[in-house]
């Protein structure tokens, strides 16, 4: 069995910020990251999806995005970005290796491995992130809905759409995005449990994520505080909520009960509906720590701001409000990696 020093389970922004940490407090971590490349989930993101930040504000810790720093970077960017940072990373990575499961022994942790080999660490770091769980809700109805249900994990563009009647369902960036664009090419509802909260993207001549690092509302440590997180707000420069406003897409309360591919609203009015787009986010994706014990029943790490309050040794990075807003964020994850490697770091020097 290969023994090695930290298991970095994850090689997307999460992982590699981790490892840039971990390197950095001279321990040798060997990142494990499932997929062919190391740009993480966003491949995977809808076509035309764009950084919420400026580029200035999204940069992994060592290496700063490039070109225009008051830009907002396309998704092919934010890859490219990613795949440079693992080119001038030395770290040991390893590119379609998935962890099947992680068990604890006398000398830290046993990983198996999906192809069945097995690793030995003293430390295993989960940096897997939060975008590789969609989350579908319980909805009225939805699981008899005879029409097409998709999550915005499997959305890219709005072409296959054109003249459906459809409905997103959510009230965060992704939903009010999507749905304005697929309301250029079909007639769309933006169907949310609560109303859409819109935060002006520039204020004063200034990004919002200036004022956000400027009061330091960013790195606030709020995070153990939030049992449910919140959704956040919809970033816009006034677009967003022009297109809600002017009904394209229109926005109504969650419906209320689905009979074949009727959908019945709360003012007892039902319509047929093509497609129901579920934009309704995602949850830990952990599968590998299950037979550990360190998850709750719903699948939740068991940690305060990172660090386990199960097994010593192992750690979080990349989960959403672990620390702060901005800690599941090219902008913020670094804060996060360097926080738990410092700590992991001085566990391991002691034994």
């Amino acid at each position: 069995m290969e023994r090695i020093d930290v298991a970095v389970i994850g090689g997307g922004q999460s992982g590699l910020a981790t490892a840039h940490a971990l390197l950095r407090q001279g321990l040798q971590p060997v990142v494990l990251e499932a997929s062919t490349e190391t740009s993480g989930s966003w491949p995977r993101y809808y076509d035309s999806l764009t950084l919420f930040s400026p580029a200035g504000y999204s940069a992994l810790p060592g290496m700063p995005f490039g070109g225009d720093p008051d830009r907002y970077p396309h998704r092919d960017e934010v890859v490219a970005y990613l795949l440079r940072y693992a080119e001038h990373l030395d770290a040991d990575i390893r590119t379609g290796t998935r962890v099947r499961e992680v068990r604890a022994d006398n000398s830290g942790f046993a990983l198996t491995l999906e192809d069945g080999d097995r690793l030995s660490t003293r430390a295993v770091v989960a940096a897997s992130g939060t975008f590789g769980r969609p989350h579908h809700p319980a909805l009225p109805g939805l699981e008899g809905f005879t029409g097409s249900v998709l999550h915005a994990a499997e959305y890219r563009t709005p072409e296959p759409y054109a003249g459906q009647r459809i409905v997103v369902v959510g009230a965060g960036n992704s939903a009010v995005q999507i749905a304005a664009e697929l309301a250029a090419q079909a007639r769309v509802t933006l169907a949310a449990r609560h109303p859409v909260r819109f935060a002006r993207r520039r204020t004063l001549g200034r990004d919002l994520h200036w004022w956000l690092t400027r009061t330091g509302l960013d790195t606030l440590p709020v995070g153990r505080f939030l049992r449910t997180p919140p959704t956040q707000p919809v970033i816009d420069d006034g677009r967003y909520r022009a297109a809600v406003a002017a009904g394209a897409p229109d926005r109504r309360p969650v419906f209320t009960g689905i009979d074949g591919i009727k959908v019945t609203w709360a003012d007892g009015s039902t319509e047929a509906v093509d497609t129901i787009l579920l934009a309704t986010g995602y949850r830990p994706d952990l599968p590998y720590l299950a037979s550990l014990g360190a998850l709750d029943e719903h699948g939740h790490p068991l940690h305060r701001e990172g660090l386990p309050l199960t097994h010593p040794g192992l750690a979080y990075v990349g989960l959403e409000w672990q620390r702060s807003l901005s800690s599941n964020s090219l902008r913020g994850v670094g804060r996060d990696a360097a926080r738990v490697a410092h700590r992991l770091a001085a566990r391991l020097h002691r034994h």
